[in-house]
C-alpha cells in the first residue's frame, strides 16, 4: 500500500503534465503513487498520461472521464475512488509539489494522528521576469500546531480554502463521504469547508508544500483569471450559499460573520475591479446577482472591512452606478479620492446621497480617514476623462478633476500641464500646457491639446508605452492626477509620431487603457514596411540575438539592483567612502531618523548660523525635504550621497542614532544631543535587549560606543540613560539640551515682564488672543482601531463642546503615530502633529496634557501647569516597558486615569499654577538642573568657535 496517493488532474494540458507528475516521482518520500485523471481532454493529454503510466509501471496509473465535467471536482472525486494510498493529496497539472512535501505531510500526519495536514502554498507568477512569489496566508503556518476543531482557528476556513496544499487520511474522506461538487467552479471552497468541519483534528506545518503556477498572460485563462465570464461569478455565489447553509446548520454564527468579511474583502473585490471595463448589460446582470447575495450578509461584516470595500458593496446594493464606478477606482487605487465627499452635522461622508438611510450613513461615514484634514498636495484626486479626439497630428482631451469638500477654492488661481512620460524609468518625458481650467463646483474642468508629432519624440523600441498625467496647481499648491478613461470612447485613432531611433518599427501612437483604467499610449507600426520590420525584430528578439540582448539587460539590471542594495551600500561606505579624506568643517545633522528639522541638532545648527561660522552643513531627510533649511546641503537618508557625507564629515550631530551598521571613523566626532530624559526604561534596561544573543548585544553596544559626546541635562540622566547605554563618564557633557535653550529664555522673559506674552505661532494657527491654549502630547503607542491610527483616549467632540468657548486644544501625536480629528471640532481643537519642532508649541501653550512623553521634562522649564492623563499607567509601567520612577509620586501636576477626571482637572486649571508650584520647582531641579539656556552656545564654543569666518 502506498503511503500517499497524489491525484493529478488534467484537462488539455499535455505539455505541462509531465512536469507535475515528475515533481511527485522526485519526492524524498519514495512510497508515493500518482493517480492521473484526465477530464476528457481533446489535446492528447490522456495519451501523455498513458505514456507516463507505461514508463513508470506500478507508480503511475492513468484514468479518463467519459465526458468533460467542466470543472475540477469530478476528476478529483474519481481520483479519491482509485487511490490506494493511506493518504490522499491533490495536484493540478500546471503546478508542482515541493520536493519534501509528501515526507513532511506524512510524518506530521503519523505523529499527530490528524485527519488533515496542511502546509504553505506559494504562488509563483510565471509571466514575471523574476518569477514573483506570494505566500498564501503565511501567518497560519508560522509554526507547527494541531487544532482539534477548525472553530479554534476560524481563519483556516475563511482564508485557506485550497484543497491542494493538504494531505488527507483516505479513510477520513471515505467515511465522511467527502466529495467535490460536480461541474462547479470554486469546488475547493465547498470541499474544504466540509473537510474542516468534519475533521477531528487538523495539523499545520511551517513548510512549503505546493507551488501554484500563475500564468496571467496565458491564452486560455484559468478560472481565477476568467472573472469576466459571468458563469464564474454565478458559481462563486452558489458555492458561498452552500457554505452559508452548512455553517447555519451547525450554528456557527461567528464563523459566518468572518466568512462574510472575507467575501467583502476578497471575493467581491476581485469582480468589482473588473466592472469599469465591462459594458452596461454586464453590469446590470452582475448587480442583480450580487444584490441578492449581499442581502444575506451580516451587517456586522460591513463594519469590519475597509471603508471603501463596504462603500462599494453598499452602492452596488443600491444600484448607484454613478457613484459605484468612481468608488471602484478608489478600491483599485486606495489613496485616490474619487468622490466630492459631503459634510453633514460635523461628519464626512463619501457622497451626499443615501444619507437618509441609517445604514447608508454608517457605511458612507469616512470621517476617520481624515480626508478633511489633508492639504491639496497630499491628495490623489480622480481625473475623469470626458472627451478624447484626434485631429490630424493633435490629440484633444478634456476631463474633470474631483474637488473634495471644496479643497480647491472657487477663486483659486489655476494652472496645469499634461505630462507624457515613458513607462520605463529614467527615460524621457514631455509636457504640454493645459489650455483651459475652470472651477466647476464639485470638480475642476480642464481642456488641452497636444501636438504629439512635433512635441513628443520617443526613442522607439525601448519606450513603447507612454503614460499621461495632469499636474494641477491651485494657488501654488501642486497635485498630480492620472487620467481615468472610464466609459470615454478611445476607438483606435492613432497619431503619427517620429521616433528618434527609427520609424521603420513604429510610426504612430495608439491610445489604450492601462490595466488600472488610466489613459496610456502605445507605439505601433501602421505602414506595411513597419509591420514587416516589427516582425523581423520580433524574430530577432526570440532568436539568439534577442536571448543575448535580454541576458545582457538582465545582468545589467541585476548589477544595478546589487549596487543599490543595503549590503552593497554598507560595503561602499566602509571600503570606498571611508577611505576618502575627511572634509574639514563639514557637519552632518539629523533629527529623529531624518523625519524632522527639529530638536537639539536644529538648535546647534541655528546657533552656528547665527554666529556666522564658516562650515558646510548637510541635513539628512526622510520622505520629502520640505521644511528643511534651504542654506544647507540636503541628502536623503540611506542614499549614496548620505553615506558619502557621513564617511567624510568631521562632525555628526544627531538626537537619536545614525544607522547602526555604519562604523564611525576615528577622525569624525559624534555629538549625540538625545531627545528627552528617561521615565521609560531605555537601552540595556529593556527586556528585549537582555534577551538578545551576545552578537546582537555587541552590535547594539558598538553603535552606542560611537558617541564621542552625549549631552546630559541632569544627574538623573547619568543614573538612567548613561547607565542603560553603558556610556563612559568621559563621554558625558553636562550642558543641558540645546532644544531647551529657548524654553529657558522664554521663562526668564516672562519673569522679567510679569506675563506670558503672545507667540507668533498663534496667529499662524488662527488662535484668538482671548483663548487659553492647551497642548495634548502623548507618547508613542502602537496604532490600532479600524483604520490603524492612534485613537484619542477621550471624546474630543465632547471636550470641544465643554471647553471650546475658553480653550483651544492642540493635539500633537508622536511622530510615529497619526491622529484624525472630526471636522466638528474645527478651530477649537487643532491637529499640530505635522509641525516638525515641538518647542514652539510648548512655548505657545498655557498648559500641557500628557501621559508619559518626555516633553514633560522640557515643558517643566516654563513653570506652567501640567496634567497627566495616565489612563493605562499600570500596564505601561509594569507590563510594558517599565519606568525608572513612579510618575504618580513625582509628577508636578495631577495624575488621573479617566475622562471625567480629565475634565475636572481642566476645570480647575486656574489653581494648578499655585497648587503645584513647589512640585514643578523640585521636578526641574531633579530632571533639568543643567538646562540653563546656554547649551547650544556651550557646544558651539567647545567644538566650532574656531570656525569663524
Amino acid at each position: 500500500m502506498p503511503d500517499i496517493s497524489v491525484v493529478v488532474i488534467v484537462y488539455n494540458d499535455a505539455e505541462r503534465l509531465p512536469n507535475a507528475v515528475q515533481s511527485v516521482l522526485d519526492q524524498t518520500l519514495r512510497n508515493v503513487e500518482v493517480v492521473i485523471v484526465d477530464d476528457c481532454s481533446s489535446d492528447g493529454s490522456f495519451e501523455v498520461a498513458r505514456g507516463l503510466e507505461a514508463t513508470y509501471p506500478g507508480r503511475v496509473r492513468a484514468f479518463q472521464l467519459p465526458e468533460n465535467s467542466g470543472a475540477g471536482g469530478e476528476p478529483r472525486n474519481l481520483g479519491i475512488q482509485q487511490a490506494n494510498g493511506r493518504y490522499v493529496m491533490f495536484l493540478d497539472s500546471d503546478d508542482i509539489l515541493e520536493r519534501n512535501a509528501c515526507r513532511n505531510m506524512f510524518e506530521a500526519a503519523e505523529e499527530s494522528g490528524s485527519d488533515m495536514v496542511s502546509g504553505l502554498c506559494v504562488r509563483l507568477y510565471k509571466d514575471t521576469r523574476h518569477e514573483r512569489r506570494n505566500e498564501w496566508y503565511p501567518w497560519l503556518y508560522s509554526t507547527t500546531r494541531t487544532v482539534s476543531s477548525v472553530t479554534e482557528l476560524p481563519d483556516l476556513l475563511v482564508w485557506d480554502t485550497l484543497s491542494t496544499n493538504k494531505c488527507y487520511r483516505r479513510d477520513f474522506l471515505i467515511s465522511n463521504d467527502l466529495r467535490f461538487p460536480k461541474g462547479m467552479f470554486y469546488e475547493d471552497l465547498m470541499f474544504i469547508a466540509e473537510a474542516y468541519l468534519a475533521a477531528d483534528s487538523i495539523t499545520l506545518i511551517p513548510n512549503q508544500v505546493y507551488f501554484w503556477h500563475v500564468h496571467e498572460r496565458a491564452e486560455n485563462k484559468s478560472v481565477t483569471n476568467s472573472r469576466h465570464d459571468m458563469t464564474n461569478f454565478v458559481h462563486r455565489l452558489e458555492i458561498h450559499r452552500r457554505i452559508d447553509a452548512l455553517l447555519a446548520e451547525r450554528g456557527l454564527t461567528e464563523m459566518k460573520v468572518a466568512k462574510d468579511v472575507k467575501f467583502l474583502k476578497h471575493d467581491l473585490v476581485l469582480h468589482l475591479r473588473d466592472l469599469p471595463f465591462r459594458d452596461e448589460a454586464y453590469r446590470r446582470e452582475f448587480a442583480a446577482l450580487a444584490q441578492e447575495y449581499l442581502a444575506t450578509l451580516s451587517p456586522e461584516a460591513f463594519a469590519k472591512v475597509q471603508p471603501i470595500q463596504a462603500i462599494c458593496a453598499y452602492l452596488l446594493q443600491q444600484g448607484d452606478w454613478e457613484r459605484l464606478i468612481p468608488a471602484v477606482d478608489t478600491l483599485t487605487h486606495r489613496s485616490k479620492i474619487s468622490s466630492p465627499l459631503a459634510e453633514r452635522n460635523g461628519r464626512i461622508y463619501w457622497c451626499a446621497e443615501h444619507l437618509d438611510d441609517e445604514r447608508g450613513r454608517a457605511v458612507l461615514d469616512v470621517t476617520d480617514l481624515g480626508y478633511h484634514d489633508k492639504p491639496l498636495e497630499k491628495l490623489f484626486l480622480r481625473n475623469q476623462l470626458s472627451a478624447f479626439d484626434v485631429a490630424g497630428r493633435t490629440v484633444r482631451l478634456a476631463g474633470d478633476i474631483i474637488n473634495p469638500l471644496g479643497t480647491i477654492p472657487a477663486d483659486a488661481e489655476l494652472k496645469g500641464e499634461l505630462l507624457f512620460s515613458a513607462r520605463r524609468r529614467s527615460l524621457q518625458s514631455f509636457s504640454f500646457p493645459v489650455r483651459s481650467l475652470r472651477h466647476d463646483g464639485e470638480s475642476v474642468h480642464w481642456e488641452a491639446e497636444a501636438d504629439l508629432t512635433d512635441g513628443l519624440r520617443p526613442l522607439g523600441i525601448v519606450d513603447a508605452v507612454w503614460d499621461v498625467r495632469l499636474k494641477l496647481s491651485a494657488n501654488g499648491a501642486l497635485t498630480t492626477t492620472r487620467l481615468t478613461v472610464g466609459d470615454t470612447d478611445l476607438t483606435p485613432r492613432t497619431l503619427p509620431v517620429r521616433p528618434r531611433l527609427t520609424r521603420i518599427v513604429a510610426d504612430h501612437l495608439k491610445p489604450h487603457v492601462s490595466a488600472k483604467g488610466h489613459l496610456a499610449f502605445e507605439l505601433v507600426a501602421e505602414r506595411r514596411m513597419g509591420q514587416r520590420a516589427q516582425e523581423f525584430i520580433d524574430r530577432g528578439v526570440r532568436g539568439k540575438p534577442g536571448v543575448l540582448a535580454k541576458s545582457s539587460y538582465r545582468r545589467a539590471k541585476n548589477l544595478r539592483k546589487t549596487l543599490t542594495s543595503g549590503e552593497t551600500k554598507l560595503r561602499l561606505y566602509h571600503e570606498v567612502f571611508s577611505r576618502l579624506p575627511v572634509k574639514k568643517r563639514t557637519v552632518v545633522f539629523e533629527s529623529h531618523l531624518g523625519r524632522q528639522f527639529s530638536d537639539g541638532p536644529r538648535a546647534i545648527y541655528e546657533e552656528m548660523r547665527r554666529r556666522g561660522l564658516k562650515f558646510e552643513a548637510i541635513w539628512a531627510y526622510q520622505g520629502t525635504p520640505n521644511d528643511f533649511p534651504k542654506d544647507a546641503t540636503l541628502v536623503r537618508r540611506w542614499s549614496l550621497p548620505y553615506l558619502k557625507a557621513l564617511a567624510q564629515a568631521e562632525f555628526w550631530v544627531d538626537n537619536q542614532g545614525f544607522p547602526l551598521k555604519l562604523v564611525k571613523r576615528p577622525e569624525t566626532t559624534y555629538i549625540q544631543t538625545w531627545h528627552g530624559s528617561a521615565l521609560k526604561r531605555m537601552g540595556f534596561d529593556l527586556a528585549e535587549l537582555k534577551r538578545m544573543s551576545r552578537a546582537q548585544q555587541k552590535a547594539q553596544q558598538d553603535a552606542l560606543d560611537r558617541f564621542d559626546h552625549f549631552l546630559i541635562r541632569s544627574e538623573h540622566d547619568v543614573r538612567t540613560l548613561a547607565k542603560a547605554f553603558r556610556l563612559q563618564e568621559k563621554t558625558l557633557l553636562r550642558v543641558g539640551y540645546p532644544r531647551n535653550d529657548s524654553l529657558v529664555r522664554t521663562r526668564r522673559q516672562e519673569l522679567a515682564e510679569g506675563r506670558h506674552g503672545p507667540h507668533p505661532l498663534a496667529a499662524e494657527l488662527g488662535i484668538p488672543d482671548d483663548k487659553t491654549v492647551l497642548l495634548y502630547a502623548p507618547t508613542f503607542r502602537k496604532a490600532g482601531g479600524r483604520h490603524a491610527r492612534f485613537e484619542l483616549p477621550f471624546d474630543v467632540e465632547r471636550f470641544a463642546d465643554e471647553f471650546g468657548d475658553r480653550y483651544v486644544l492642540l493635539v500633537r501625536a508622536h511622530y510615529l503615530n497619526h491622529v484624525v480629528l472630526p471636522p466638528t471640532v474645527r478651530d477649537r481643537v487643532i491637529n499640530v502633529s505635522g509641525h516638525h519642532d515641538v518647542t514652539p508649541l510648548l512655548e505657545l501653550s498655557d498648559a500641557l496634557i500628557t501621559d508619559y512623553s518626555s516633553v514633560m521634562f522640557d515643558y517643566a522649564l516654563l513653570d506652567r501647569p501640567m496634567l497627566f492623563f495616565a489612563y493605562d499607567y499600570d500596564e505601561y509601567a509594569h507590563e510594558s516597558r517599565g519606568t525608572y520612577f513612579d510618575l504618580t509620586d513625582a509628577a508636578p501636576g495631577p495624575v488621573f486615569s479617566t475622562e471625567e477626571e480629565l475634565y475636572a482637572a481642566v476645570k480647575s486649571l486656574d489653581t494648578q499654577a499655585l497648587d503645584y508650584a513647589s512640585a514643578r520647582q523640585q521636578f526641574v531641579a531633579r530632571f533639568g538642573e543643567y538646562d540653563q539656556g546656554d547649551a547650544a552656545q556651550s557646544i558651539v564654543d567647545q567644538f566650532f568657535a574656531e570656525w569663524s569666518r
